[in-house]
C-alpha cells in the first residue's frame, strides 16, 4: 500500500489543488453574482422596491404615510412612534395645516428644513410650482409660536416651549420702516 503524502487530501487532490479548485469555484459564483446583477434593469428594481414600501405603509404603525413614501418618512414615523421625534403642526394663511415632524431637540433651522421638503415632497407628488426661493420664503414669513415670533434659527424648540402636537402659525412679516 502506498503511504499518502501530506499533501495529498482525501480523494488523492494536493492541498494545491483543492485551493485551485475553490477559487475556481468562488469566481464562477462571482460572474454568477454579476449575471444577476445585470439581469434586472434600474427600472425594475425601482417598481420592486416601491412595491415592497407600499406593503410596509399598510403596517398599522406606517398607515398615515402616503403611498410614494420615502426612507426618510418612514423614520421619522419610526422615530415618532419611539418618542424620539415629535410633530409640529404648521399652519398656513390658506388654512392648511402641515404636520411637520422633527426630533426631539430641534431648532428654529431643523424646523425650517423640514417645511421645506414636505413641501418639495408635496410638490413632486401633486405638481405644481417647480422652484420656490426659500431665501425669499423666509425673508417675507416667519413661523409664530403663542405670540412669539421664532426669529433665531439656532434655538432649540423646547426652549420656546413647543411640545409635540403644538401648533406654530406660518406668517406674512410686517415690513418695518
Amino acid at each position: 500500500m502506498e503511504e499518502q503524502s501530506e499533501d495529498q487530501v482525501g480523494g488523492g487532490m494536493s492541498v494545491k489543488e483543492e485551493e485551485v479548485e475553490k477559487d475556481n469555484l468562488t469566481d464562477e459564483a462571482l460572474a454568477a453574482d454579476e449575471e444577476d446583477d445585470e439581469a434586472l434593469p434600474h427600472s425594475e428594481i425601482l417598481d420592486i422596491f416601491e412595491e415592497g414600501l407600499a406593503r410596509l405603509v399598510q403596517d398599522p404603525l406606517l398607515c398615515d404615510l402616503p403611498i410614494q413614501v420615502t426612507l426618510e418618512e418612514v423614520n421619522s414615523q419610526i422615530a415618532l412612534e419611539y418618542g424620539q421625534a415629535m410633530t409640529v403642526r404648521v399652519f398656513k394663511a390658506d388654512g392648511e395645516i402641515m404636520p411637520i415632524v422633527v426630533v426631539q431637540n430641534a431648532t428654529v433651522l431643523d424646523l425650517k428644513k423640514a417645511i421645506r421638503r414636505f413641501m418639495e415632497l408635496k410638490q413632486q407628488r401633486e405638481g405644481g410650482v417647480k422652484h420656490v426661493s426659500w431665501r425669499y420664503v423666509w425673508r417675507t414669513f416667519s413661523l409664530v409660536f403663542q405670540g412669539e415670533k421664532l426669529e433665531d434659527d439656532k434655538m432649540r424648540l423646547k426652549d420656546y416651549g413647543i411640545r409635540n402636537r403644538d401648533e406654530v402659525t406660518f406668517m406674512k412679516r410686517l415690513r418695518k420702516k
